[in-house]
């Protein structure tokens, strides 16, 4: 896990930030699989099939590659990796032979038999070892190309060694591939520790650059900016089902209000439009919490409130929030 970094995978129809990479073959019977010439292929084999563009037309330059309709990108490093795409060439009906990453719906056929979408799974590689940061596929081309003779150089450790995360996708029922730009957080939790890659630098502790200049000075007042802060106010959970891990006993009860400016106003209405409570906030804390009590330290009734968020000088957000509330637990206090 020592060289396994968080990652963000994105899918994007802005074609120019698409990844050019190798193309896999996920079929492990090479009578079935498409040639490459007159040679078979084998599973995680490069594709016998030509190379095609951006919009799946043969490009003329060899076999094995295409391009993955995103980007990849480390983010500890802040750095675009290399990564490839899988196929089995005998769906063709599950858009298994075209080049494209472009996974359908179905899981199994008619008799059980599994398609995986195409079997269109995805691969990230770290740039770790010898794996350089993206290449254009270049790295992963070379060591895995096949030769004139039709063999395959045995140089997959060097390849598979920077694979870091593998995903799997299918199309969701009665939707299309990339209707909409979608980004993947992958996460690992790690404990603190030195990096032993560091070579000395800053005693092995993590160490990061910045800089800051004139594009990237704070905006003092700046108004628009502070407005599209307040689509972040929220009240968590929302809704709530008589229990949440906020609370510390059994008759302790509450939510929060989160991501909240230092200075604001909370006001909490019944549906009724009736006052329940109010919030004067002047603190640092980014939250509040609400004890599901009014104003005069009665529980309330569960149903929907309106929380009403007043931020001088900025603007307003308004909050539906639903409560079903427990009966009180007297029991074994």
């Amino acid at each position: 896990f020592s060289d396994l970094h968080d990652v963000d995978i994105v899918l994007t129809s802005d074609k120019s930030k698409w990844t050019r990479c190798v193309v896999f073959e996920i079929n492990d019977n090479e009578d079935q699989t498409e040639k490459d010439g007159n040679f078979d292929v084998d599973v995680l084999q490069l594709r016998g099939h030509v190379s095609v563009d951006k919009d799946g037309l043969p490009d003329g330059t060899g076999n094995g590659m295409g391009y993955f309709p995103g980007y990849a990108i480390d983010v500890t490093t802040g750095e675009r990796l290399n990564m490839a795409f899988g196929e089995n060439s005998w769906l063709a009906g599950e858009n298994g032979k075209d080049m494209m990453w472009n996974p359908t719906d179905r899981r199994v056929d008619n008799l059980g038999n599994p398609l995986f979408g195409g079997m269109h799974y995805v691969y990230v590689f770290g740039a770790t070892n010898d794996m350089p940061l993206y290449d254009k596929g270049a790295y992963i081309f070379d060591k895995l190309n096949r030769n004139a003779t039709g063999s395959v150089a045995s140089n997959y450790k060097d390849v598979f060694e920077n694979c870091q995360w593998v995903w799997e996708p299918i199309l969701e029922d009665n939707h299309t591939v990339l209707e909409s730009d979608a980004k993947i957080s992958v996460r690992v939790n790690k404990p603190y520790a030195d990096d032993e890659n560091s070579q000395g630098n800053n005693n092995d502790r993590p160490m990061y650059q910045f800089t800051i200049d004139e594009n990237s000075r704070v905006d003092i007042g700046n108004n628009t900016e502070l407005t599209s802060v307040l689509d972040m106010i929220n009240i968590v959970p929302n809704p709530y089902y008589a229990y949440n891990s906020y609370e510390t006993d059994k008759l302790d009860t509450r939510v929060k209000v989160t991501n909240l400016p230092e200075r604001c106003t909370v006001t909490i209405f019944n549906i009724q439009g009736a006052l329940v409570r109010q919030f004067v906030k002047d603190d640092p804390l980014t939250s509040l919490d609400w004890d599901l009590k009014n104003h005069k330290g009665i529980p309330i009734a569960g149903g929907v409130y309106i929380i009403h968020v007043d931020v001088p000088g900025t603007g307003e957000k308004i909050i539906k929030w639903y409560g079903a509330l427990r009966s009180p637990d007297l029991d074994n206090l």
